[in-house]
């Protein structure tokens, strides 16, 4: 089953509502069909053959899902790549998935391009809607799918290579498609008449499965966000009159926080992950804006939507919501013994969701996947219904003096703060206690930071050895591309004795 033929299904279903649009230029599905079938027919005709890897390097542009669906129509599976890498990093990237082409969009190309010829790598620069700058001898169409299994790789997705390497996970054509349906029918609950804002990074698993692979199975239209800007974003959900929206929390807090007077009542889905939800951001959108937002769980290795909240459920306060259908999650101790409800341990998945493995890299799928179940790395705790809480992750743990410390906990205390409008706590190495605590904070405008303050606030709220004993404010913390805040790239300031 090649992912691609849900394009053909919504072509055919919806033949000339819009599909894609950015900007001024709308595309309709019949066109974004067409377009990806000129895109497979430059990829064979370049001479890369079926089950091959294509690397792909483009912002949020309709370039992306034309390319991106053509590749899998000439039966090659994608890399997406962010262009904002260097070229030292896209060569690591191009040679570790073994890619035998590259596409990009030509304004997003120079790095790219630079790393294609250092390697000796034929790159072919696309326009903002997909198609080759330059005249590709002998092109035909491929009009139809090549088949693929369900079990052949249709994306290899890098992790964020936390701990060595960046690792790629291969994600199958059933893994995208069970959660591309999944997303649909059971969490967005849409249709060709949604207009789905995507700002989410499509080289991400986020945006690239819960977004454009979930809209187009609903024949709904994509409007892509080259950048995120919170008042651009919120008045393209009041122009468009959009339906349904995903984000990461750093999104939804600089959208609370805009000083503009936004009409977002159209939104009737607003999704929600990559990163833990502060608590006083989801109940501040809510208020302001009259949406709800369904936070869930997941990784790239699980497609990534493992664990959801959804219309048809319950939300419990601090939950992520229940395994999606066909996935299983357990919580384990060290050993990998199941442990009773409401323990904290390591959330451990299994199910249609999981990656088929690392690309090139057996032993360490072995270590990830020992017996069926994938170890996320993640702490969390189930209650005896089943609703998944997540804790932190298990190596932004901080152990102080013998005492396991979660920094999720810390922060969501500190987001009650009314000056704090962003935070991050970490680890400290200390002589004798092991770790200290300490916080990073971004403070609202109109506000005067004063440590002794945040302090006495978490005095009255924290237990003791859970307190941040160094807190420092910051202009703004360090975040991935698509917006999830570095813990490990935050250092203390310069001259900070820990004590």
């Amino acid at each position: 089953m090649n992912l691609a033929a849900n394009l053909h299904r919504s072509a055919r279903l919806h033949p000339d509502r819009t599909a894609l649009s950015c900007g001024d230029r709308t595309i309709s599905y019949t066109e974004f069909l067409q377009l990806s079938q000129r895109i497979a027919g430059v990829i064979r005709a370049s001479g890369v053959r079926p089950d091959t890897t294509i690397g792909l390097v483009s912002s949020n542009v309709p370039a992306f899902p034309v390319v991106f669906y053509g590749a899998l129509l000439a039966g090659c599976s994608v890399v997406p790549l962010s262009p904002q890498l260097t070229a030292r990093e896209l060569i690591y990237f191009f040679e570790d998935s073994d890619a035998q082409m590259v596409l990009a969009h030509s304004p997003d190309a120079d790095a790219a391009d630079a790393a294609a010829r250092q390697i000796g790598l034929p790159l072919l620069r696309v326009t903002g809607d997909g198609l080759p700058e330059s005249w590709v001898r002998d092109t035909q169409p491929i009009e139809e799918a090549v088949h693929r299994s369900g079990d052949d790789t249709a994306v290899i997705l890098y992790t964020s290579g936390t701990t060595g390497q960046p690792k790629g996970a291969m994600l199958t054509h059933d893994n995208l498609n069970t959660n591309a349906w999944t997303m649909c029918e059971t969490i967005l609950e849409s249709d060709q008449h949604d207009v789905m804002i995507i700002c989410l990074p499509l080289f991400h698993v986020f945006g690239l499965s819960c977004g454009i692979n979930a809209a187009v199975v609903a024949g709904a239209e994509s409007a892509l966000v080259p950048k995120f800007d919170s008042s651009v974003v919120a008045d393209l959900i009041g122009s468009k009159g959009a339906t349904l929206f995903a984000g990461v929390p750093t999104m939804y807090s600089a959208m609370l926080n805009d000083p503009g007077t936004h009409e977002l009542s159209s939104l009737r889905v607003c999704l929600s992950g990559g990163a833990a939800l502060p608590l006083e951001v989801l109940h501040g959108f809510e208020r302001r804006y009259g949406a709800t937002i369904y936070e869930g769980y997941g990784l790239s290795e699980t497609s990534p939507a493992a664990v959801f909240n959804r219309p048809s459920i319950e939300r419990r306060e601090g939950s992520v919501g229940l395994a999606v259908r066909g996935t299983d999650v357990r919580i384990v101790d060290s050993q990998g013994v199941g442990v009773a409800h409401g323990v904290v341990g390591e959330i451990v998945i299994r199910g249609e969701c999981v990656m088929a493995g690392y690309f090139g890299r057996p032993e360490a799928t072995a270590e990830a996947i020992p017996d069926g179940w994938f170890r996320s790395g993640d702490l969390g705790r189930m209650d005896e219904d089943g609703y998944l809480y997540i804790v932190d992750r298990k190596k932004q743990m901080i152990i102080r003096g013998g005492y396991n410390v979660y920094p999720r906990q810390i922060e969501e205390v500190l987001y009650e703060h009314p000056a704090i409008r962003e935070v991050a706590v970490i680890g400290l190495e200390h002589s004798r206690l092991g770790e200290e605590i300490g916080a990073a904070v971004v403070i609202r405008e109109g506000f005067e930071f004063s440590q002794a303050d945040v302090q006495e606030f978490c005095r009255e709220r924290i237990a003791g050895f859970q307190r941040p004993r160094h807190i420092w404010e910051v202009r703004e913390l360090p975040k991935n591309a698509v917006g999830k805040i570095l813990h490990r790239s935050i250092r203390p300031p310069v001259g900070l004795t820990v004590e």
